[in-house]
């Protein structure tokens, strides 16, 4: 018998995330995750809303089927937070949307 070994998330992976009591919990688009020498376990996301305002820092990601409803990547709401928080994949990012994304980071923060 084959046991599956979880895979730490990686980024253009798109995981449900508990934010706690504050936050609603929700998709986030995982952007960075932690190595093990690295000084912080945070995790670097942005979030999904279904919110769609087709404005800058706002990437329209349609309605892929391993999500409810039509989405978009809000970059504006960058966060990072400790990686135990992030619960379960959904599903990953087209190579399209991914480079969407990057450009639209770097657009965003000048970069």
């Amino acid at each position: 018998m084959t046991l599956s070994v979880p895979t730490d998330p990686q980024p253009g992976e798109v995981w449900f995330a508990d934010l706690g009591v504050a936050e609603k919990s929700r998709p986030v688009l995982v952007l960075a995750y932690p190595a093990p020498a690295d000084a912080r376990a945070l995790v670097i996301v942005a979030p999904l809303t279904s919110q769609i305002r087709g404005q800058r820092g706002e990437v329209d990601l349609g309605k892929p089927r391993w999500l409810p409803k039509p989405s978009a990547v809000n970059l504006q709401g960058l966060a990072s937070f400790n990686r135990h928080r992030l619960a379960r994949k959904f599903g990953v990012l087209t190579t399209e949307h991914s480079n969407q994304v990057k450009a639209a980071l770097r657009d965003l923060l000048h970069l």
